[in-house]
């Protein structure tokens, strides 16, 4: 008989980078009453809702959100803004990067792809000088987006988007800016206005803490123009009837209803401590993780510390050992689920995920089978990193909100 209970003693520890835990809070919200969603109950969480969405995107500007995965709406920012045939340039840095571009291949779209030069593989960020470089040869302006990563998932790398910003407009090219922030959004700092992105795209199941199954876009004014004479099919995914019915709180299909009372906590609770706090935790969390892997002597997947992860760091496995074998060892002895290495790093890495219902404790458990698992793989360790988290997070103190009289 097939059980759904896989973890019948004390929590699993979901340390993958996303889908995250989802704190209780949040799931109490999901288990409210479905309402009517085109009842004046649903228009008030509507309207709620995409006002708090615009706050964590730091935008002023339209946020779309569609019943979907990050990938919609990956698909959903190029076919409103895109016709068939049109030139993009997408910069490489991990397997989510490569992914997209393979999706806007399908799509009919010429997808030109930059990467790091060198033979180190997805160890770095975007190098804006060299998009700023391939947009001052393009003087036909055959290139009508640029497409980048801000957190790559698979790697660790947090890449400089308001550096990309400032080289197209260098270059004086009229390029649309089109940045995935699905694992970075909430846990990163993100600013779409400020670094004058045209399309946002994000996720519900990464920084925002909730279960898979939303998906956003953040739009410019010039991206909203640009979709008025964008050519490539679209119906479910086109921007102007869901904007239009957005302005009263409603959509024009049906939207997951519960999955947007769980938005509304998740922004409460992000809202209530303060996004900087809230970047500060995962900068922190990062650092205490990081510390483990350098004590153990493993090398981080990210080869550049200026542009560290503090959503998830990457651990390479010495020559030899399979990643994957160290994973599942972590897996069946200690109940903790670590994110598997992607496309080029398959087996070669593992990830940790420091996000979503976190905090020192979960973390400091998580170490503390990984680095149990990596001993029964036969892993030669130069110490304990264990140890060197508990320093860490024991030498800087978290902050944390007052908490309030009963």
């Amino acid at each position: 008989m097939l059980t759904l209970d896989f973890h019948p003693t004390g929590r699993h520890f979901l340390q993958i980078p996303g889908p995250s835990p989802v704190p209780d809070r949040v799931l109490r919200a999901m288990s409210y009453p479905t309402i009517d969603h085109r009842g004046p109950e649903f228009a008030a969480l509507g309207l709620k809702v995409l006002a708090d969405v615009k706050k964590i995107f730091k935008t002023t500007q339209p946020v779309i959100i569609y019943p979907a995965s990050g990938t919609g709406a990956w698909e959903a920012a190029l076919v409103n803004t895109l016709s068939a045939g049109d030139h993009v340039l997408m910069y490489e840095t991990g397997h989510f990067a490569w992914l997209w571009q393979k999706l806007a291949t399908r799509l009919g779209l010429k997808a030109e792809v930059m990467s790091h030069p060198g033979s180190e593989v997805w160890r770095h960020g975007v190098q804006a000088h060299l998009i700023e470089e391939r947009l001052k040869a393009d003087t036909a302006h055959a290139i009508r987006a640029v497409c980048v990563v801000h957190n790559e998932t698979s790697t660790g790398v947090t890449s400089n988007i308001a550096a990309v910003r400032k080289a197209i407009d260098a270059a004086k090219h009229p390029a649309l800016l089109l940045v995935d922030t699905i694992s970075g959004l909430a846990s990163a700092d993100y600013c779409h206005d400020a670094w004058g992105v045209d399309v946002t795209i994000s996720g519900s199941q990464k920084g925002l803490m909730l279960p898979p199954g939303i998906s956003f876009n953040a739009v410019s004014a010039k991206a909203i123009e640009a979709s008025k004479k964008a050519t490539l099919p679209k119906s479910f995914w086109a921007w102007d009837e869901i904007i239009e019915m957005n302005k009263t709180g409603y959509w024009p299909s049906t939207p997951n209803t519960n999955l947007l009372y769980a938005l509304s906590e998740a922004c409460d609770m992000l809202l209530e401590h303060g996004l900087d706090a809230v970047f500060a935790r995962h900068q922190r969390w990062a650092e205490g993780v990081r510390s483990a892997v350098k004590a153990w002597g493993l090398q981080i997947q990210c080869a550049d510390p200026a542009v560290y992860s503090p959503v998830l760091t990457g651990v390479m496995m010495p020559e030899g050992v399979d990643a994957d074998a160290v994973r599942k060892i972590i897996y069946e002895r200690f109940d903790c689920s670590l994110g598997t290495g992607l496309g080029k790093v398959k087996g070669k890495m593992f990830r940790i995920g420091h996000l979503g219902d976190c905090n020192d404790l979960t973390l400091m458990a998580a170490l503390a089978g990984c680095e149990m698992g990596l001993k029964l793989a036969g892993v030669k360790l130069a110490g304990s990193g264990v140890q060197a988290a508990m320093d860490y997070f024991s030498s800087h103190a978290a902050t944390v909100l007052e908490r309030k009289a009963a």
